[in-house]
């Protein structure tokens, strides 16, 4: 197809077409002749995620050309590739390793780690963002007042486990590896919302269950 048509069939104008193609965001289309090129099924394939990247997940352009960079690197292995990709998304800021909340909150998930068999989690506690959020988040509980440690985490993160299998049981249905990655890191953006909403629409209908609605 050539851009005007790639323009109308991703609803993209060609405008923003042609600044993700000098930005690096979309591949080069197959040169015509000195002015023209045509693009495949695969450019608006990519299109759509790139936009899906920017407008819904507000992902800096910077950040999305980082990204797809790893998540078009044939040269490493599944896990390395998915886990670049997915590591250079937006993260939380670094936690006040001083912080006697933070130090605590690495002890209880230490403890939630052994107890569950995480040994990657474990070995990749000290780089992953992941673990990075988790060690906020439950800091931020316990300054609070909540004594949430490796007993209260367990149950959600074998819930959490079990999502992960089935987010990865998808991914492999589908068909070349670009696409498994695309998916994976789709799911960062867009799946954790569709399950935020979810885990609250189950909060609210079990709220109405024991308590009623008055």
């Amino acid at each position: 197809m050539r851009l005007a048509e790639l323009s109308e069939r991703s609803g993209v104008s060609t405008a923003t077409i042609k600044y993700y193609l000098r930005e690096g965001l979309l591949p080069p289309g197959r040169q015509i002749n000195a002015t023209t090129a045509e693009y495949d099924e695969e450019h608006l394939r990519r299109l759509r995620l790139v936009r899906a990247m920017i407008q819904v997940g507000r992902i800096p352009v910077t950040t999305v050309r980082e990204v797809l960079g790893h998540v078009d690197d044939d040269s490493l292995g599944r896990t390395i590739r998915l886990g670049a990709a997915l590591w250079a998304l937006p993260q939380v800021p670094e936690p006040d390793e001083e912080d006697e909340y933070v130090r605590a909150a690495h002890r209880e998930i230490g403890a939630l780690l052994e107890r569950l068999g995480w040994r990657n989690a474990e070995r990749l506690s000290t780089i992953s963002p992941a673990y990075r959020s988790l060690v906020v988040g439950v800091a931020a509980f316990r300054r609070l007042g909540y004594g949430w440690g490796a007993e209260q985490l367990a149950p959600y993160a074998e819930l959490m486990h079990r999502t992960a299998v089935l987010d990865l049981d998808t991914m492999e249905a589908y068909p070349s590896e670009p696409e498994r990655v695309e998916f994976a890191v789709l799911g960062a953006i867009l799946n954790e919302p569709v399950l935020r909403a979810l885990h609250r629409l189950a909060q609210e209908e079990e709220s109405a269950r024991r308590y009623g609605f008055e």
